[in-house]
């Protein structure tokens, strides 16, 4: 799955794909392969990415529009969870 804000992010932060597998301890080609949806991006990953950025996983996932996340609703009683 192609994930367009792990790019944009890296972009917007004026960062190298060089640099963020630096960051994420792997080789260029690798996460290449992730900003692609070429290789599926390990959790771990995802989590040290939205840390990098400041932003929640939901946005970085493109699971919402908010940078900050949003609160879910546990289905089962019908009030928010917590994150």
């Amino acid at each position: 799955m192609y994930f367009k804000r792990i790019y944009d992010l890296r972009i917007d932060h004026d960062l190298t794909q060089q640099n963020i597998a630096d960051f994420l301890g792997c080789k260029r080609e690798v996460y290449r392969r992730y900003e692609k949806g070429e290789r599926t991006i390990p959790v771990d990953f995802v989590i040290r990415l939205a840390d990098l950025y400041g932003v929640s996983i939901d946005y970085l996932l493109e699971h919402t529009v908010k940078p900050e996340g949003r609160i879910r609703q546990n289905p089962a009683r019908n009030e928010p969870e917590k994150p």
